[in-house]
């Protein structure tokens, strides 16, 4: 590629900031200009991501070049607003932002920036057209793809959720029960009926059924692995299971990461890839959608530079083709 996609990249310290390394360090299409971090700057990249030694003779960065292209914001939520409050940004320059603070489409804009929420099973047009994205949460993602092709279709009422997630969901910095101690067989309902994700998957379900009130009733738990979300949705849904899959089936034909399957989906078929997949079942007028992701890649990283790739008109996979460990 002649001109590459110059990337700078701010919270670079963190898990999504090392996936977001790792991931453009390969990428064709893209040169990484930049690493931030505060707390970090002057150290070696693989001082923190230790992996990356042998991979890149990268430091942290204290200043923020602008000779950039695109701009991804890894840091905590809250602080995208403010660091883009605080550090004007030239036009030209697109941004990426993985944190909550422009999701919803009430705080979707600072200043002439306006964001596009970047699911692109949902939003691709919009997407490939913005000039800033505000990436999804991690459970929002997992937990839309598997429902909106019932959105779609005008099918969804009231939603029964239950999804468990690995210790990199909750960031790199130390609390309670991020420690192995603690996590080691052990798992905790948290946040029950009340996840910050919820609004943004009220939003996007009501973009494709706008008629009728939906009703999601969420149970997020912590569990005794590290990366990975495996949702559970269950409905009352009168269409024989063939039928529910040919719809899905047709929904998700253009998206290239995301797989239905008729045999049991698993885990270990998404982690450090891209990828979602989703599994119906049926038992009379019940019905289960089963669906998994990579919290770090397809719910934060991975999604972001698929992003990128739709915005400067890249193959969408470009990058992304990345290996399951499977055993």
């Amino acid at each position: 590629m002649a001109n590459k996609i110059r990337a700078g990249i701010v919270g670079g310290a963190g898990y999504t900031g090392g996936e977001l390394i790792r991931i453009l360090l390969n990428h064709p299409g893209v040169t990484i200009s930049f690493v931030h971090s505060n707390s970090n700057a002057g150290k070696p990249l693989n001082a923190v991501h230790c992996d990356l030694v042998g991979e890149t003779k990268m430091v942290f960065a204290s200043a923020i070049n602008q000779e950039i292209d695109v701009l991804f914001l890894c840091v905590g939520h809250g602080d995208a607003k403010k660091f883009l409050a605080e550090n004007p940004l030239d036009a030209k320059i697109k941004v990426i932002d993985l944190s909550q603070d422009f999701r919803l489409a009430h705080h979707a804009a600072i200043g002439d920036r306006q964001f596009v929420y970047g699911l692109p099973e949902l939003n691709k047009g919009q997407i490939q057209s913005a000039g800033n994205i505000a990436n999804p949460g991690c459970f929002a993602t997992v937990l839309q793809l598997g429902l909106l092709p019932l959105a779609k279709a005008g099918l969804l009422t009231e939603i029964y959720t239950t999804g468990i997630t690995g210790s990199t969901g909750g960031g790199q910095a130390l609390n309670t029960t991020a420690h192995f101690s603690w996590r080691a067989n052990n798992i905790q309902a948290y946040k029950s009926l009340e996840h910050q994700h919820l609004y943004e998957i009220g939003q996007s379900l009501n973009q494709l059924q706008s008629s009728g009130n939906i009703d999601i009733n969420f149970i997020p738990w912590r569990g005794d692995f590290t990366r990975g979300i495996f949702i559970s949705s269950q409905l009352k849904c009168n269409e024989d299971l063939e039928e529910l899959y040919e719809l899905y089936t047709d929904f998700y034909n253009a998206h290239p990461f995301v797989s239905v399957c008729k045999e049991s989906i698993f885990l270990k078929q998404v982690v450090n890839t891209n990828k979602c997949v989703i599994q119906i079942e049926k038992s009379g007028a019940n019905m289960v959608i089963h669906s998994a992701i990579d919290n770090l890649l397809k719910g934060a990283s991975g999604q972001a530079v698929q992003n990128m790739n739709l915005m400067f008109g890249l193959e969408e996979t470009q990058g992304l083709r990345l290996k399951a460990n499977y055993f």
